[in-house]
């Protein structure tokens, strides 16, 4: 956990460590390197206002250092351009700091098992948004490019209809771990952090073909009308 907030860190600490199945492995005020690589966490929480102002470079940093680690982002209240500028860096999930303790527990329980959490009050229009702007300057490969098995495709497009591995698994009829293993596969072909990054890059390519299919019938219709007059 990285909150330079001391009373906030502890009191969560204590909370966290409470829980059965949580092991807070640090509690810091401010980055540590030295300290990923030895703990090499599951999650890391992180304060998006940190003193230094440095939050977002810190996800970066921490997605570099271990990339594993999946990064939940600590906020009063997220502004919707700093959750993707949070996604673009490689956060998986989005706490708010109001929310009650068992919200708290289900979001990092979420998050550790390969869910991408973000808060529900910008849950219904992010994805959509995240679709038109945060894959606009990515240097991820297009879509189209990757050599991808027609099973990852299929995930892609679920994914992107915004379906948990669960209900991928249920809906292929395949187990949990195969649909993980789809996904792992998915990111690393991408170039992607997130399971958000997935659904904003599918939607950004089928966005991409429509505009394509609408200039070809438009050239096509062009060249009819062209046609009829010459005739």
């Amino acid at each position: 956990m990285i909150e330079d907030n001391r009373l906030v860190r502890d009191g969560l600490a204590d909370l966290l460590n409470a829980q059965p199945d949580f092991t807070v492995v640090g509690a810091v005020e401010s980055a540590n390197t030295a300290l990923l690589k030895e703990t090499k966490p599951d999650v890391a929480l992180v304060d998006a206002t940190l003193g230094n102002g440095d939050s977002l470079r810190l996800v970066a940093s921490i997605k570099k250092t271990t990339p594993a680690t999946r990064v939940i982002v600590m906020d009063l209240l997220p502004v919707r351009e700093d959750v993707i500028e949070f996604i673009r860096a490689g956060a998986s999930g989005f706490l708010v700091k109001d929310a009650t303790v068992d919200e708290c527990v289900k979001t990092i329980r979420s998050v550790a098992q390969g869910t991408d959490v973000v808060p529900p009050v910008l849950a219904g229009t992010l994805l959509s948004h995240i679709a038109e702007t945060a894959m606009d300057h990515s240097e991820a490969p297009m879509f189209q490019a990757v050599r991808m098995t027609n099973r990852e495709r299929e995930i892609v497009g679920l994914i992107s209809e915004g379906l948990s591995n669960k209900d991928i698994a249920q809906r292929l009829d395949i187990a949990t771990y195969t649909v993980k293993s789809h996904v792992h596969n998915i990111l690393e072909k991408l170039a992607l952090h997130t399971r958000l990054e997935i659904a904003a890059h599918a939607h950004n390519v089928r966005k991409s073909e429509g505009e394509i299919a609408a200039h070809a019938h438009n050239v096509r219709k062009s060249e009819g009308d062209t046609a009829a007059r010459a005739s």
